[in-house]
């Protein structure tokens, strides 16, 4: 059961990302006949983004203390930084996440195709919300590195 929570939250947390690159060449093109849409996708985005926020953090709260102990084991010294330095980065960069995908549908509300300055907002907004989901996803590929090595180490 932990594996579907965990590939869920996974799931959660690309779906925000591809909303915000989908967003993101949206709001490019920003016109009458597709701020419905937009207004949509960042719903979409945000709920998204909530989403693997719970699940991650059920996980978190439930199954990751098995998968700390094996990272901060002594044997798997080297690979202590996959929790030390990357999964606390993680737990603050979450934060930041989750305020700015909260704040997509708010932005959207907005009249992009005549605000200049919103459209401006929405697309800074959106290429940061894209390039944190990477740089999340990199840091949850890296804790899922540092258990493996965790149990390989003899």
């Amino acid at each position: 059961m932990n594996e579907i929570i965990l590939m869920s939250h996974i799931l959660f947390g690309v779906l925000c990302m591809v909303a915000a690159v989908w967003l993101f060449v949206d709001v490019l093109h920003a016109n009458a006949g597709n701020l419905a849409r937009i207004r949509k996708l960042s719903w979409g985005a945000a709920a998204a983004m909530w989403l693997a926020f719970l699940v991650g953090g059920y996980f978190y709260v439930t199954a990751y203390k098995a998968d700390k102990a094996i990272i901060l084991a002594e044997k798997n010294k080297p690979w202590h930084f996959a929790h030390e330095l990357v999964m606390e980065t993680k737990e603050h960069l979450v934060i930041i996440l989750l305020l700015l995908a909260t704040y997509l549908p708010i932005v959207a509300a907005n009249n992009l195709a005549a605000s200049k300055d919103a459209r401006k907002l929405m697309l800074w907004l959106t290429v940061t919300i894209a390039v944190l989901a990477l740089v999340m996803d990199g840091e949850g590929a890296l804790i899922a590195m540092g258990v493996k090595m965790g149990l390989l180490a003899k």
